[in-house]
């Protein structure tokens, strides 16, 4: 029996004679169709427009081909790599009852030649061995990645937006500092709310007001940057309304939950629920690994070494967690975590940076067992309901 969300072999036995496979290399300007179709000996190869609908045709025609042949498909699986054009052409398949399925990028092995042949061709065919691999129930050809609902992925928009914004105010405010230190003029604040009447009165050390061009500049980057600060402020104001109008529903109930940790605010709780917390993972070793945090060995014969993090997974929830486990050692320093990291790093130098990390890892685990069995961690002080 598989497990929860086990993605890395297919659940269905594969009928060969009655399922017609196929592979879609996307770009942006075309779609390269490769499938193996029932009783055809040749493997059909096509070169689409960007074009479901032509696409939903193909499948068709290379259906009715195998029928002639005299093979009856009862099963169309379709699979492509997850990349830009997100899962869009999954959920539009799987409407028009074709099984589609979305392949981990990362997950299919290729060859470690210097200078090896990619073309899209060559890499349908290897789609295809990896896809058909996966349908016969065989591990470690590849692994597929679980298709969200357009209400879910939507859900990640107003956290991800604030992210970029919050990320352009640092880039404007750096920028204008950065012209006035040119200047000689240190110390001015750009986001008082008067800055921009105070700008006519700043003086470099030679006495002379600001240059007109540059004085324009930073006009303009104050405006910029007010109207960047409103739209955080929107964003945090309408989060804040839709916790209130539904507090009970699933994932708001898990940020309110969340945000009842001491050390851990309300943007931070929302980020992780809609990132990680909030979807069906196997089990712990799942969300360390969904968010980057585990090791990547390296050892062959005598050689022993730890290579870092894997990176393989949510840079969002890597960041954030490691943020937030330095946050956690401030605010909950009577916790059994903070005295775990304390007494590793007391007498040993230089492996704070290390264990923070350790740290951010179990912090994570500890997180989604409370929102999901509600079980809180040993020591961790809790805000009243």
């Amino acid at each position: 029996m598989q497990k929860l969300n086990d993605l890395s072999r297919s659940p269905i036995p594969l009928d060969p004679d009655g399922t017609l496979i196929a592979v879609i290399e996307l770009s942006l300007s075309s779609w390269l169709v490769a499938g193996i179709v029932p009783g055809v000996e040749r493997q059909p190869l096509k070169k689409l427009a960007v074009d479901e609908s032509a696409l939903l045709k193909l499948l068709h025609r290379w259906r009715e081909e195998a029928a002639k042949a005299g093979h009856w498909i009862k099963r169309i699986a379709v699979a492509f790599e997850a990349g830009r054009d997100g899962f869009w052409l999954a959920r539009w398949l799987n409407a028009h009852d074709i099984e589609a399925h979305v392949i981990h990028a990362s997950s299919v092995a290729v060859t470690r030649e210097h200078r090896r042949a990619k073309t899209d061709r060559l890499d349908t065919e290897l789609l295809k061995r990896s896809f058909l691999g996966w349908l016969r129930g065989e591990r470690d050809h590849c692994k597929m990645v679980a298709i969200p609902t357009t209400k879910d992925e939507d859900a990640k928009r107003p956290n991800r937006e604030h992210e970029s914004l919050v990320g352009e105010q640092s880039r404007i405010v750096n920028r204008m500092k950065a012209a006035l230190i040119r200047l000689g003029i240190r110390g001015f604040n750009p986001k008082l709310k008067k800055a921009a009447e105070r700008l006519g009165a700043l003086r470099t050390p030679e006495g002379e007001p600001i240059p007109p061009n540059t004085l324009a500049e930073l006009r303009r980057d104050i405006v910029r940057r007010r109207l960047v600060s409103d739209q955080i402020r929107q964003i945090e104001d309408a989060r804040l309304e839709r916790l209130k109008q539904a507090p009970s529903d699933g994932p708001h109930a898990m940020v309110r939950l969340l945000a009842r940790v001491i050390g851990v605010g309300v943007e931070t709780a929302d980020m992780l629920v809609q990132e990680v917390l909030s979807r069906s993972m196997r089990d712990r070793r799942a969300v360390a690994r969904y968010a980057g945090l585990t090791g990547s060995p390296d050892e062959s014969g005598r050689k022993r070494r730890e290579k870092g993090l894997a990176r393989s997974g949510n840079a969002r929830v890597r960041r954030g967690m490691i943020q937030l486990a330095w946050r956690f050692l401030m605010f909950q320093k009577d916790s059994t975590l903070a005295q775990w990291f304390r007494a590793r790093t007391e007498s040993a130098r230089g492996t704070r940076k290390t264990m923070i990390v350790a740290l951010a890892r179990k912090l994570l685990i500890a997180l989604w067992r409370l929102v999901q069995e509600g079980v809180a961690p040993d020591g961790v002080v809790l805000r009243p309901a």
